[in-house]
């Protein structure tokens, strides 16, 4: 479970707000999408809950566990796969892997027996033995999914996942994901691409300004626009143009 309370984020002295008195809670079992256009939020509100940037004021809570006060025992419960390839590109596949999996103290067993899951559900199994320099843009966010899940996370965080992957890898990708929400995890992700969002998201926020200008399911936000698709939606409510959303 994600909890925002009252969560405000000021960048320096600026007069602007990033993040404005954000209140949202997302349950487990849950695939939820967070929409916005650029620089409405989304990523600053992604950063305090991973615990990459610490609010202004108010929390940000995973599983009951406030991120501000115990950084590590929050950071246990989430898998994260950020917007940029940030990676150790001299390191193979397998070598990120194992990282990964030291990191979060994952015994041999399992990080063997979950890489050799995820490898094959993303078809990188032959690859996983190659330098992630030598990878397409594609492969290396496949291997930071993977590298995200390895040590099975309650909450896994996906900051704009679908970009840079192909059809059929956007296709294992959400499969994935419904796949975790199903088990009982909290999957929360940003993303541009509306129709993902009408199609895969149990429930939905929109953010603008730094503020939360609707939320619910996908239905509930259509029915309340008279029935009209989720991008119609997004677009009578922020005055943007999705298309134009994609170059985050």
């Amino acid at each position: 479970m994600i909890e925002f309370v009252q969560t405000t984020k000021r960048y320096g002295k600026s007069n602007k707000l990033a993040l404005d008195q954000l209140n949202l809670s997302v349950p487990n079992r849950c695939v939820y999408g967070f929409l916005g256009p650029n620089g409405a939020g989304k990523t600053t509100a992604i950063r305090m809950l991973t615990g990459a940037l610490r609010p202004t004021s108010g929390t940000v809570k995973v599983n009951g566990i406030d991120v501000t006060e115990d950084p590590v025992a929050a950071k246990r419960l989430i898998g994260f796969v950020p917007d940029t390839q940030e990676m150790y590109e001299r390191l193979t596949g397998w070598e990120y892997l194992n990282f990964m999996a030291d990191i979060f103290g994952v015994n041999e067993e399992d990080r063997r027996a979950r890489a050799d899951r995820y490898l094959a559900t993303f078809e990188m199994t032959e690859a996983a033995g190659s330098r992630i320099q030598s990878y397409s843009r594609g492969m290396k966010q496949k291997i930071a999914v993977i590298g995200a899940l390895i040590h099975d996370p309650e909450v896994w965080v996906l900051d704009e996942p679908m970009v840079g992957l192909d059809p059929r890898a956007a296709f294992l990708l959400k499969e994935e994901m419904r796949r975790q929400a199903d088990a009982g995890k909290t999957v929360f992700f940003s993303t541009h691409v509306l129709e993902v969002a009408e199609k895969l998201c149990d429930r939905v926020g929109i953010i603008s300004h730094g503020k939360l200008i609707a939320e619910g399911t996908p239905e509930e936000l259509q029915h309340s626009a008279g029935d009209e698709s989720l991008e119609q939606v997004f677009l009578e409510m922020t005055g943007g143009d999705p298309a134009e959303e994609t170059s985050k």
